[in-house]
């Protein structure tokens, strides 16, 4: 394929590239592993999410057999990058995040036919899942940092406590997650906020994406910043539990940080991408300011803080 540039891509098993077209640009997407989701997935919640009017990247081409799928391209101006510089009004931008979560989490369309022509239904987020991901913490970051013995213990009591966390989760899973709703993956596209990376998305918690947005592990913010935003989110709720939702939503984001530091160590062990050890200090500090909000967290704070002291405080 001519014209095409390379450009920087992420944690996944794909490769970007910025395609040159006579008076346009546009985005090829190559997967040859986990190339279902990557690809065929990945256009099938896109054509969800646009159908909703949440802009998503919209397909040009797909060649499965040659495993690469040609998308919209949505330029390089991420809203990590505005918050980045200094004289940008953060506040605003979360303001538009929130009104844009709040549209995501209207939808109830579940089905789409993909480019394939067949029914593609999104999956629920059930405990299963939740307790999997949490215990990457254990296969990878535990088994790096620990010995035999104390990880084959650490991990017994690690799992029957994250067993315990999520069967203690109050909200029922009948809401739209993308799972990595941060400010990496929004793009300010002609002064609309646009939603990319969206093939992980479940049918979950509505507190999910709220956690992954305000407890980022790229992005620093201050404790009371944090509650401004889950406060705006809050307000803006009708019929919502206020103390079922803020313990599903300290519960996920402990379960998320464990489980992102399971991932970044497996990144750096697994596939040689030692970049994203940098940020598990964060994760650490995240999950110690919510597991000191709740008494439900005694436990896992303990076990924590019994490991791996120096962390948890």
């Amino acid at each position: 394929m001519k014209n095409l540039t390379r450009i920087k891509g992420d944690a996944s098993f794909r490769k970007f590239f910025r395609k040159k077209n006579h008076n346009y640009t546009s985005i090829v997407v190559f997967a040859k592993k986990e190339k279902f989701k990557n690809l065929l997935v990945y256009d099938a919640i896109n054509k969800i999410l646009n159908k909703n009017e949440v802009l998503a990247p919209n397909l040009y081409e797909e060649n499965y057999n040659k495993n690469y799928i040609e998308i919209q391209d949505f330029g390089n101006e991420t809203i990590f990058n505005k918050l980045n510089k200094k004289k940008n009004n953060k506040l605003n931008y979360f303001k538009k995040i929130i009104n844009l979560l709040n549209k995501i989490q209207l939808i109830r369309s579940r089905k789409i036919k993909n480019f394939k022509n067949k029914n593609y239904e999104i999956p629920k987020y059930d405990k299963k899942i939740l307790i999997r991901e949490a215990n990457l913490f254990c296969d990878w970051y535990v088994k790096k940092h620990l010995s035999k013995s104390t990880k084959d213990k650490f991990s017994k009591e690690f799992k029957k406590i994250i067993k315990d966390l999520t069967s203690n989760l109050r909200l029922k899973n009948n809401f739209f997650v993308h799972r990595d709703f941060h400010v990496s993956n929004l793009m300010i596209v002609n002064n609309q906020i646009g939603l990319i990376d969206s093939q992980d998305a479940l049918i979950g918690n509505r507190a999910y994406d709220l956690a992954s947005l305000i407890d980022d592990v790229r992005l620093k913010t201050s404790k009371s910043f944090k509650k401004k935003i889950f406060n705006f989110y809050v307000k803006k709720q009708k019929k919502l539990d206020i103390y079922k939702f803020k313990n599903d939503f300290e519960t996920l984001s402990i379960l998320r940080n464990l489980k992102i530091i399971g991932i970044f160590t497996r990144l750096a062990i697994r596939d040689g991408k030692k970049n994203y050890l940098k940020l598990i200090p964060y994760a650490w500090k995240l999950i110690e300011l919510r597991i000191n909000e709740n008494k439900v967290f005694h436990d896992l704070k303990n076990l924590l803080n019994k490991n791996f002291k120096k962390k948890i405080k």
